[in-house]
């Protein structure tokens, strides 16, 4: 596909309205938002054309930049910068979010319903997700672009700073905007702002920074990005099959947990050279409604923790049976014991970043991590022109699989990240081909 040109027609800076008051002026950050990586969380919204939006943009950017003022009133802390001489906390000092629309000479048919591109689609972001900087308080902790494609659809994309918001917490941001936007006033924003540090403190940094650093080594290797769509029918087989496999499985996993499996285990088949003895996979757990007692829903910050699963080369024949029931014991073992072993695990963690044994060990181990964005209500933001018809994300990173519903609730669009060369076996591996396909996301 041609890069279609994306053309920029207005920057500008979004404040809260009404204006954050003298005593919310700080908001501190707790141990994990210390362990989130360095990036942007950014999704894509994909809005059909209508008349409306054709014929009256004006009126709609205007009404999109008041709901989103007053929505940061809510979100002040999305409002404000890191700390320039406490980087634990976030001054919430209504610098503002930036606002970014773009123009879009196109239809938008040309970049949903061809296979999308990873390239195409980070242009339709108002930042670069890895973008680095040397101070954190320059960094923007919210942008915003909104494109309009020639058509009259329109497609929003945000990125919001991991430091302080993980999927969750922006799921609950573009929902709280779009009820904002649509006039909607059953959101409860009352637990947007909820103080973790209490539950999570925060520790020396030094040692933290660099196991982020070291993570963020690992993913950044120059790789390519590409979606998977799993249809629902797929899944369920997918499901069934693995349900059926000998003992090894005693129950029906879920959608997640039969993806996850079939392609760590495409991923494990990529590297049997011997050298690498050891695989792990890390799944993020959203622990708002695991904590007790239960935290907001809408409740910014990073409240998650990564369940763990190792399995063996020497394991012959490992069996997705056996690699779904392994994560599936990860994520409850976690739901279980995370609060009593919480404090236990961090400081292993940061004993063990010490050694050289450690360090050694790392590079000895095949890491894939896997984020599942599925469940959250994206496909819900209705800003007052009807729900998205595509919700997409662009974040380019080695052995990363984000997972996202498909736009019919049962099916799971795999963004994965591998080395090209890696990529090249992914998608000629029979078992992905048996279930994944490379079809438009709507028709």
């Amino acid at each position: 596909m041609d890069m279609i040109k994306v053309q920029i027609i207005s920057t500008e800076t979004i404040k809260p309205s009404p204006s954050t008051s003298p005593h919310l002026k700080t908001f501190n950050l707790s141990l994990f938002d210390q362990l989130a990586p360095p990036i942007y969380v950014p999704i894509l919204l994909f809005y059909s054309p209508t008349d409306d939006l054709k014929n009256h943009r004006k009126r709609w950017s205007d009404h999109l930049k008041k709901s989103l003022s007053k929505t940061l009133a809510h979100f002040y802390p999305f409002a404000g910068q890191i700390n320039k001489d406490d980087a634990f906390t976030i001054d919430c000092n209504d610098r503002g979010a930036t606002y970014v629309e773009a123009q879009i000479e196109a239809d938008m048919s040309d970049v949903v319903l061809n296979e999308p591109e990873i390239d195409m689609l980070q242009r339709l972001l108002p930042c670069d997700p890895l973008e680095k900087f040397a101070d954190p308080s320059s960094r923007v902790i919210l942008a915003v672009q909104v494109n309009y494609f020639a058509c009259g659809g329109i497609v929003i994309g945000v990125c919001i700073s991991h430091v302080i918001a993980d999927a969750s917490a922006t799921a609950s941001f573009v929902k709280s905007w779009a009820a904002t936007a649509s006039g909607v006033n059953d959101i409860d924003v009352n637990g947007v702002i909820y103080d973790c540090t209490s539950l999570f403190p925060p520790q020396d940094s030094t040692v933290l920074q660099q196991l982020v650093k070291n993570g963020m080594k690992m993913r950044q290797a120059n790789c390519v990005m590409k979606r998977f769509l799993f249809d629902g029918s797929k899944i369920a087989a997918l499901r069934d099959k693995i349900s059926m496999e000998e003992k090894e499985c005693f129950y029906r996993p879920t959608r997640v947990e039969a993806v996850s499996a079939l392609i760590w285990g495409a991923s494990m088949a990529m590297e049997k050279t011997g050298n690498i003895p050891m695989h792990v996979a890390v799944f993020p757990v959203n622990l708002r409604k695991i904590m007790n007692p239960v935290l907001p829903e809408l409740c910014i910050g990073n409240i998650y923790q990564q369940a763990t699963v190792a399995t063996s080369m020497t394991e012959k024949n490992v069996k997705h049976s056996s690699l779904a029931g392994k994560i599936h014991e990860s994520i409850k073992r976690m739901k279980e014991d995370y609060v009593r072993e919480s404090a236990e695990y961090i400081n292993m963690m940061i004993r063990k970043s010490n050694t050289d044994e450690q360090k050694n060990g790392f590079e000895a181990v095949a890491h894939f991590a896997f984020s599942s964005w599925c469940r959250f209500p994206f496909y819900e933001t209705d800003f007052g022109w009807g729900k998205p018809v595509w919700v997409a994300t662009a974040l380019r990173m080695n052995k990363l699989a984000i997972l996202l519903d498909a736009s019919d609730g049962q099916g799971i669009e795999a963004w994965i990240g591998l080395t090209e060369e890696d990529m090249t076996k992914l998608e000629r591996d029979p078992e992905i081909l048996a279930y994944a396909s490379f079809k438009p996301s709507i028709s």
